[in-house]
C-alpha cells in the first residue's frame, strides 16, 4: 500500500499558495488521489522539510527556485510550478505536473 504524498506549496507570504493548495485540493479529491497540500510562506520551509515529499514554488520566486533546489533536493522534489496554470489557479494542470516531476 502507498503512503500518502505530502507536498508543501510556498510563496512570498503563504496567500496566494492557500488558494491554489484550496484547487489543487478539489482535484485531488475528484482524482481520487492520496495527497496532502499544505501552503505556507517560504520562510517556512525548514519547519516542513522532514515531512514533506515535494515543493512547489510559486512561479514569482523563479528567483530563488536554484537556491531552494540546492538547498532542499537532498531531502525532497523542488518543483517550480507554472505561470500557465498558477495565474488562473487551474489545479488539475498544476496536479498534472506534479505527478509528471515526481514520475521515476
Amino acid at each position: 500500500m502507498k503512503r500518502k504524498l505530502n507536498v508543501l506549496l510556498v510563496c512570498g507570504s503563504g496567500a496566494s499558495s492557500s488558494f491554489m493548495a484550496a484547487k489543487m485540493r478539489y482535484a485531488v479529491r475528484e482524482k481520487g488521489l492520496d495527497i496532502n497540500l499544505t501552503a505556507r510562506s517560504e520562510g517556512e520551509i525548514s519547519n516542513y522539510i522532514g515531512d514533506v515529499d515535494a515543493i512547489m514554488v510559486g512561479p514569482h520566486l523563479a528567483g530563488d527556485y536554484e537556491n531552494l533546489k540546492k538547498q532542499y533536493s537532498d531531502e525532497c522534489k523542488v518543483i517550480l510550478m507554472q505561470k500557465e496554470y498558477y495565474a488562473k489557479l487551474d489545479g488539475e494542470k498544476a496536479i498534472e505536473h506534479l505527478l509528471k516531476e515526481l514520475k521515476p
